[in-house]
């Protein structure tokens, strides 16, 4: 995903108290709200999205970065600690799921069929990760620590979702599989075994093919020696710190939604919520016409809870930019990163919503919920990433190279 301005970048941050102070009490007037209008759980949903904001940041726990240099340079720090932490999420969540409920609260994992909207829009959103500078996480986290280039591409992500939205039923009447979970076919302990396995073997081959091109391995549990002299809240965490604390966060979403975390299915809400606002009579279109999705549009955002736990994630990313001293947004973006952040965007938007989420929602979120559709769903997109890292120079994006160890 696109970087924050990082820690290392500044010598000497220092917290902002304006911006800290100003993110503070706008989360504390929409917690008051969401409280009252929508109920304790929803609210509680919202601290946790803030919780997710504050840990993608101090983690920089990425997705669209981790793959990118896995593919350009063999990188892998990135893919080991998305192993843990699907590791960790799994062995959370496969015994709730396969009990039906947990701590009296009714779950249910994301578990979607598979078909061609599934392979094509996974592919799509892979290309627009690359090109759009982020993923689902990444744009929400990165817009909310100050990045305008990622405001632009949040914009588009949510244009495509709309049109996604409004074409969804033509792509779900098309051929598919049925939905598949390993937990209820295997039960736990031997879909947990068998995940865990997968993981592993997966770490291992991203171990050797980092050892094989640089001759050492990057750590994922060590701060780094510049980050040891700086004040806490300007430090960057290790790669292990994110992994964890999504995993249990993620696990936190399940047991107080009942279902587990996701990001994109909010959009659709917000770009008709805006039109709406606009003056536009969005109601009165075929995709809203459903009595259900008329319900959804009339209840607003500050009743959704994906909408809660978004909003509560960009100002976690706000806050912890702020107590860092790196919230500067900068206005002037380079013309062709625009004409990316619009195709990526796009892409991404349209992708989710055929595939039934992002790397959230499909990737983590389906994984961790025993979905077959989550592992079709990752590697379909890992071959859109290789080819948006192939067109990332065309828009003068950097791609990391560096020269194979001699060792």
């Amino acid at each position: 995903m696109s970087a924050v301005s990082s820690p290392a970048s500044l010598q000497s941050p220092q917290m902002q108290p304006a911006v800290v102070a100003t993110v503070a009490l706008v989360f504390a007037v929409l917690l008051a709200r969401i409280g009252v209008t929508a109920g304790w759980q929803t609210a509680a949903l919202y601290v946790v999205g803030l919780l997710f904001g504050l840990v993608l940041y101090y983690a920089s726990f990425g997705f669209t970065a981790a793959f990118r240099v896995m593919i350009s340079d063999r990188r892998s720090a990135g893919i080991r600690a998305q192993m843990l932490m699907l590791a960790i999420a799994c062995t959370l969540f496969f015994p709730v799921l396969a009990a039906g409920s947990a701590f009296g609260v009714p779950v249910g994992g994301f578990v979607f069929p598979i078909g061609l909207p599934v392979l094509l829009g996974s592919f799509m959103f892979g290309i627009g990760m690359q090109l759009g500078g982020g993923c689902g996480s990444g744009t929400l986290f990165t817009t909310g620590g100050g990045n305008t280039r990622m405001l632009l591409t949040l914009i588009f992500f949510i244009a495509g979702s709309m049109a996604g939205f409004a074409h969804l039923p033509w792509w779900e009447s098309m051929p598919h599989f049925a939905p598949v979970s390993i937990v209820d076919r295997l039960g736990w302990p031997a879909s947990l075994a068998l995940s865990l396995a997968i993981f592993g073997g997966i770490w291992l081959a991203a171990r050797r093919l980092e050892i094989g091109r640089h001759g050492r391995l990057a750590p994922i549990t060590a701060w780094r020696d510049s980050e040891r002299q700086r004040p806490f809240l300007a430090r960057h965490w290790p790669l292990v710190a994110g992994a964890i604390g999504l995993a249990v966060l993620n696990f936190a979403t399940l047991c107080l939604a009942g279902r587990p975390w996701g990001i994109t299915a909010a959009f659709p809400l917000w770009g008709a919520s805006a039109l709406q606002g606009l003056g536009v009579g969005v109601a009165d279109w075929p995709s809203w016409a459903d009595p259900g999705n008329r319900a959804w549009l009339a209840g607003g955002v500050l009743a959704d809870i994906t909408s809660v736990m978004d909003i509560g994630l960009m100002l976690g990313a706000a806050l912890a930019a702020g107590l860092s001293g790196h919230f500067r947004p900068g206005w002037r973006v380079p013309l062709r990163h625009i004409a990316a952040s619009v195709i990526g965007g796009l892409l991404m938007g349209y992708g989710a919503r055929l595939a039934y989420g992002c790397n959230i929602g499909a990737y983590f979120s389906g994984i961790a919920s025993g979905s077959l559709h989550g592992w079709v769903w990752i590697v379909l997109a890992l071959a859109g990433n290789w080819c948006g890292t192939w067109l990332r120079p065309l828009f003068h994006m950097e791609v990391e190279r560096t020269a194979p160890s001699s060792c």
